[in-house]
């Protein structure tokens, strides 16, 4: 678990992180540089969840490499499949973080959002859903690494 009061804005208590995993964690079906050290860093901490239509085909050997199961949702109503992932969690001991606008529902209901803007860039739905933007996923990661980051970035 990690547990981050941010003043003025609210004290998470996170066990879950959900990842989507094309634009996110990946690039045309190769892991991003260092995302396999950062996930195994925050597995200490949260259950790592990844939820993908697996759109390049290649979620099995990224499966292999991080030793997890990513969840696989169906090409169509893949918002709410997304969505409804994060609410059978608990959405308010989530942390989502995604790209894409299949993404954008489970950004706004997970306690916290994070959306990436990274090589392929970012939906505009998911940037508006987020709580906060990040340029790249080791930001992201390094968000809930080193929460001082992440209170700076959100506190009122």
């Amino acid at each position: 678990m990690i547990e981050i009061e941010v003043p003025g804005f609210a004290t998470f208590r996170f066990q879950h992180l959900v990842l989507d995993a094309n634009g996110t964690i990946s690039l045309d079906g190769r892991l991003m540089e260092g995302v396999p050290e950062l996930i195994k860093e925050l597995r200490s901490k949260l259950d790592i969840h990844l939820v993908t239509a697996d759109t390049q085909g290649t979620q099995e050997i990224i499966d292999r490499v991080l030793n997890l199961a990513a969840v696989r949702i169906a090409k169509q109503n893949q918002i709410q499949a997304k969505l409804d992932y994060v609410a059978k969690l608990g959405a308010d001991a989530v942390v989502a973080i995604g790209n894409g606008a299949n993404d954008a529902g489970m950004l706004e209901h997970a306690a916290l959002g994070i959306a990436i803007i990274g090589p392929e860039g970012a939906s505009v739905g998911a940037l508006c859903k987020a709580d906060i933007v990040v340029p790249h996923i080791r930001a992201a990661f390094e968000l809930l690494l080193f929460p001082k980051r992440l209170i700076a970035t959100l506190r009122r």
